[in-house]
């Protein structure tokens, strides 16, 4: 094995799928020096143990299934983790090919509710629209959902 950053870097792998960016950057912050990083990267990858796109799908599938979270939110994700825009679209396709985006949007917003089913004012429904609109979801998918809804004169609140 030799290097302590390639080690160190197996090691942050075992944990969770990871990128290269994110790879690099926490190698880094635990005092490990640019060529070893890069060498254990290196290695890392003609192995086929570091991989974006793989990384990419992982990351996706986690915010869109798990968290329940729209496409924009899971790109902005993506491209916190420092994964390429191309490889990002395409995993970003590829996991909501599967997806509902209409129910993940109703399911979203029913959590928001916590069982309402009215909107109780103007107020509630911006306070909905921009938590929403802030999961990733479409503005114009929101905006027709929030519209369906039955909504209760402003009362100021």
């Amino acid at each position: 094995m030799g290097n302590p950053a390639y080690v160190a870097a197996l090691r942050l792998l075992a944990r969770s799928e990871l990128s290269e960016a994110q790879v690099r950057v926490r190698l880094a912050r635990r005092g490990h020096d640019g060529p070893a990083i890069e060498a254990a990267l290196a290695r890392l990858k003609s192995e086929r143990s570091l991989d974006d796109r793989r990384a990419a799908l992982a990351i996706a599938r986690a915010e869109a299934g798990r968290r329940g979270r729209g496409r924009r939110r899971v790109l902005q994700r993506l491209a916190a983790a420092g994964i390429a825009d191309d490889i990002a679209s395409r995993a970003i396709e590829d996991v909501f090919e599967s997806i509902d985006e209409d129910a993940l949007l109703r399911a979203a917003l029913d959590r928001r509710l916590r069982g309402a089913t009215t909107v109780a004012g103007d107020r509630a429904f911006a306070r909905l629209y921009r938590q929403l609109t802030g999961q990733g979801f479409d503005h114009g998918r929101v905006m027709a959902l929030l519209k369906r809804l039955p909504r209760a004169t402003d009362t100021g609140s």
